[in-house]
């Protein structure tokens, strides 16, 4: 199959879980009637399709596309399969900056104080990193300035749950850590839209530069890439995404380090292709999860981030064995 098709394919998949989103949910809404309240947003059944149905659904889009793109980017960027978006920090330093304003009680007082927070917490977490590693900001040093913000950001979210003045607060923490796109309405899509679309245009503009790369550092400077400026392009470009997906979905793991990984042989050696590739395949996986969450236990609600773990712990596991028998 070629390069296109395989696009257009991912297309039209993420097209129809986008379309089975919006009319797969616990209110006994046919598919019809859904459809009809939809367009025309009349009574109950309008009211639960645009301001439930569709935010969550954008969202499913937005978060999953920029969770995969950025994976895919962390991958080429450091010509290693296992990393995934979370390792320069930004996550854990979103989920900081989310769980203070939970603890703090500014969530109840402003709508998007949380997100808020998340975005300023994913800010500070790459400006650490930037600092830590440096001028040069080898990827080595990256990586390590990565897990040491990301340990200290955890840190910090320990503590500020060992704190929690109350049990309901610190169940409230832990529900928002697990990741979940239920209750979220149009204005927290407005928000992080700005900066999934901007993280977008930033790194797929860096596929020709990782394309260089991956020939090695060397044959990439003799190619006329600036290494300097390929990795503040990466940095900058995944904390956009997933600082502002964070934000709004909370802490969702694996869909970065998992979809690249499976679409790799399918579009080639090429991390240029791979990109646009990851985004969909990141928003069709998400999309799928989340429409699962809501059949497999519409009475519990059980967590986006839980579900994407259970299927991307086992996988990434294999995958660690599966090189162990390689070298």
């Amino acid at each position: 199959m070629s390069y296109r098709a395989i696009l257009i394919c991912l297309a039209v998949l993420v097209l129809a879980l986008f379309t089975a989103s919006l009319l797969i949910g616990p209110s006994g809404i046919s598919p019809l009637q859904g459809l009809g309240a939809l367009f025309s947003g009349e009574g109950a059944p309008g009211l639960v399709m645009r301001e439930l149905r569709l935010p969550r659904a954008l969202l499913g889009v937005g978060v999953g596309a920029a969770l995969g793109l950025s994976g895919a980017a962390m991958q080429g960027f450091l010509r290693n399969p296992l990393a995934e978006p979370g390792l320069i920090g930004t996550s854990a330093g979103a989920a900081l900056g989310a769980v203070i304003a939970i603890q703090t009680g500014l969530y109840a007082v402003f709508a998007l104080a949380l997100p808020l927070a998340a975005l300023a917490g994913a800010g500070v977490a790459v400006a650490l990193i930037l600092t830590l590693a440096g001028r040069e900001g080898r990827a080595l040093v990256l990586i390590l300035a990565g897990i040491a913000v990301s340990a200290l950001a955890g840190a910090a979210t320990a503590l500020v749950l060992n704190l929690a003045p109350s049990p309901y607060a610190a169940a409230e923490i832990v529900f928002w850590m697990m990741g979940s796109l239920a209750d979220r309405s149009m204005t927290h899509v407005l928000l992080a839209t700005p900066f999934l679309i901007l993280g977008a245009m930033i790194l797929l503009k860096t596929g020709p530069g990782l394309d260089a790369l991956s020939l090695g550092e060397d044959a990439a400077s003799a190619m006329g890439i600036s290494l300097k400026r390929l990795r503040l392009q990466i940095v900058f470009g995944t904390a956009l995404m997933v600082g502002a997906a964070t934000a709004v979905a909370g802490a969702v793991g694996f869909v970065g380090l998992v979809v690249p990984h499976l679409l790799r042989k399918a579009v080639g050696s090429r991390p240029s292709r791979l990109l646009p590739a990851s985004a969909l395949g990141g928003a069709a996986m998400l999309l799928t999860a989340d429409i699962a969450t809501r059949v497999i236990a519409p009475e519990r609600d059980l967590k986006l981030g839980v579900l994407t773990a259970i299927v991307g712990a086992p996988f990434f596991l294999a995958m660690i064995r599966k090189m162990g028998r390689e070298t």
